[in-house]
């Protein structure tokens, strides 16, 4: 793993509140192509071409490596050049900040704030742009990079917090608080579980989730948290160290209980009035990434490639994505793939899916 990517992983492991509660819930980055896993000797289904490919190049000297891309739905995304062979921007290698509004079609620069740092990192949750820029703090726009206003110091800047939804899990003493535009404010009615590691407005439910002692907890409120019930979670083989509530494009409720390990084959509840354990047989041991995918399903990449788990069971797909990608659900529904030098969208309904690769490229 490079040393930018090094940097990345430790700003996201010391900055929990920013992955609490954000799409997919957590956004651990893609693993390195020299780091992923082989793929194994079985017979693979054919990997299925994309329907569009996106590829742009844009005035970056070759010099400078793959940008981080960062989607906040099918059409709006932005991209920063942060490293140069390897190392942080300097002088000669300042960093570069582009986006786009067409889905990658076209891309257009946008002038940075800090473009000399030591370590620069990109989050765009909706309706949202920061940048950290260290040492120099943090710069957020609320009007797609256009205007920046100046946060200094090592804490992310309020209105990031605020941005990963108007119920989150306070990070100083782990209860469900509400955003009211200024700070987190504890909820007078709490779930009433051992532990809570994410709390999600699904539809008309609020859903709290967590893990204690290895084994999986859950609460729903219909009244915005006023009120709580506690929901039994089917027991399961193993132990879950995280659960995670994720929303599927098409609405539902879905509990991911990750492994303590984090690699292995995570246990899945989907919410139908009640939790529904999901059985996987015939899963992989190990998945880099997870998510919803509607319909049902939940789509999973790892060491294998890609594959599904519909009606009880995991089945390798020919969808276009590899060992390589990470999944994520944007804002919109969009499920998304992203590896360090492409980003593959997928656009429309289960069963009569687009598949888009998006290329970002220097001279």
């Amino acid at each position: 793993m490079d040393s930018a990517r090094s940097r990345r992983l430790v700003v996201l492991l010391l900055l929990p509140v920013l992955t609490a509660c954000s799409i997919g819930d957590v956004r651990r980055p893609p693993p390195d192509r020299a780091s992923a896993s082989p793929r194994p000797s079985v017979t693979a289904p054919p990997v299925a071409d994309v329907d569009e490919v996106r590829r742009v190049q844009v005035a970056v000297p070759d010099r400078y490596d793959p940008p981080f891309v960062e989607f906040v739905d099918a059409d709006q995304a932005y991209a920063l050049f942060a490293t140069c062979d390897g190392r942080p921007p300097g002088r000669d290698c300042p960093a570069l900040l582009f986006a786009t509004g067409d889905g990658g079609r076209s891309w257009r620069a946008l002038p940075h704030p800090r473009p000399v740092a030591d370590n620069q990192q990109l989050y765009a949750p909706k309706g949202l742009l920061v940048l950290a820029a260290e040492p120099f703090g943090w710069y957020a726009s609320t009007d797609g990079g256009v205007t920046y206003t100046h946060h200094p110091g090592n804490a992310p800047p309020p209105v990031l917090s605020g941005a990963n939804g108007q119920f989150q899990v306070a990070e100083q003493d782990g209860r469900v608080a509400r955003w009211d535009g200024h700070r987190l404010r504890p909820l007078a009615a709490q779930p009433g579980l051992p532990a809570v590691n994410t709390v999600r407005e699904v539809e008309d439910l609020l859903v709290a989730a967590g893990a204690s002692d290895g084994r999986p907890y859950a609460a729903v409120s219909a009244d915005q948290g006023r009120h709580w019930q506690r929901t039994e979670v089917p027991a399961l083989d193993g132990e879950v160290g995280v659960v995670r509530v994720m929303r599927s494009p098409d609405g539902e409720a879905w509990l991911v209980g990750e492994r303590p390990d984090r690699t292995g084959f995570p246990a899945l509840w989907r919410y139908r009035g009640n939790w529904q354990l999901v059985r996987a047989d015939g899963r992989p041991d190990r998945i880099h990434s997870v998510a919803p995918a509607g319909a049902g399903r939940v789509a999973v990449t790892g060491p294998d490639g890609v594959g599904v788990v519909v009606d009880g069971r995991y089945e390798r797909v020919s969808w276009p994505v590899g060992p390589e990608h990470y999944l994520s659900l944007l804002a919109d529904g969009t499920l998304a793939a992203r590896a360090p030098d492409e980003t593959v969208l997928s656009v429309g309904p289960v069963g009569a899916r687009r598949w888009i690769r998006v290329v970002l490229v220097g001279d």
